[in-house]
């Protein structure tokens, strides 16, 4: 096409119509066929090297940070899909997203609002699980991790052989044990771990470092979200950098129990 204002029309169209197409919109893609039409001679000298570089390099690039950034921030890259299997390895939905609506009534709900083209089905299932579990942190009120967290602690030194540390979640029946140094909190031990993990090392290379942890002050509906999934058995409460308590899924029970017996 000569003129280059239609070559440029044409070219940004056909690029936007096919990355809907794909449900894949990004208008940045939509620059990339612009910069070929404003430079027809340019791209014909390179030839297929223009896709090579810098659209394929550039892609590869920009991917490559997201998933750094991704896993930097805690985000999930790429995102998971809805027949996805949860962290158990199961076909069951995870259970944040058991919301009693089918993968055809999420995608009939984003048709009817014209979403379906900027929202998967597996996006709004998150999104709605998500806001589920606000509302029942809501109805639970002012509870907070003061109020149902154990406080009598079994704790370990990151010294402590694993097999004492087994010996003490078979003695106690925990599910977790935090690890502790002169009332520092340093990680805690997932009595699941233990299954895959040779016992003939310390604590300190049992544990994990990365769990979240919440303060005495934080709601029960955040601890609800932390641990919706199955990623956390427990919640260590810190003070500063002193464990004063632990929240466990027995206690969020609890917790959630008696407030529906109190309403």
């Amino acid at each position: 096409m000569a003129d280059p204002a239609l070559r440029i029309a044409v070219a940004v169209g056909i690029a936007i119509t096919a990355t809907i197409l794909c449900r894949a919109l990004h208008p940045p893609a939509g620059a990339v066929a612009m910069t070929a039409a404003m430079s027809p001679d340019a791209i014909a000298d390179l030839g297929f090297r223009f896709a090579l570089k810098p659209v394929a390099a550039g892609t590869v690039l920009l991917v490559a940070l997201a998933a750094i950034y991704a896993r930097l921030t805690g985000r999930h890259y790429p995102m998971r899909q809805h027949d996805e299997p949860n962290i158990n390895r199961t076909s069951d939905p995870s259970p944040s997203m058991r919301i009693g609506l089918s993968e055809a009534q999420l995608v009939d709900l984003l048709e009817r609002y014209r979403q379906n083209f900027n929202l998967g089905a597996e996006d709004l299932a998150r999104l709605v699980g998500a806001a589920e579990l606000q509302a029942a942190a809501q109805r639970a009120g002012p509870v907070t991790a003061e109020t149902v967290m154990s406080r009598d602690l079994v704790t370990v030194s990151p010294d402590m052989s694993g097999q004492d540390v087994a010996a003490l979640f078979r003695r106690h029946r925990f599910t977790s044990i935090p690890v502790v140094r002169e009332g520092c909190y340093l990680g805690i031990i997932y009595q699941i771990h233990l299954i895959s993990e040779d016992l003939n090392v310390p604590a300190s290379a049992l544990m994990q470092a990365d769990v979240p942890h919440a303060s005495p002050a934080t709601p029960l509906g955040a601890l609800l979200s932390l641990m919706a999934d199955g990623d956390v058995d427990a919640v260590p409460i810190l003070d500063d950098k002193r464990i004063i308590g632990i929240v466990t899924r027995t206690d969020l029970i609890s917790a959630l129990a008696r407030h529906s017996e109190a309403s």
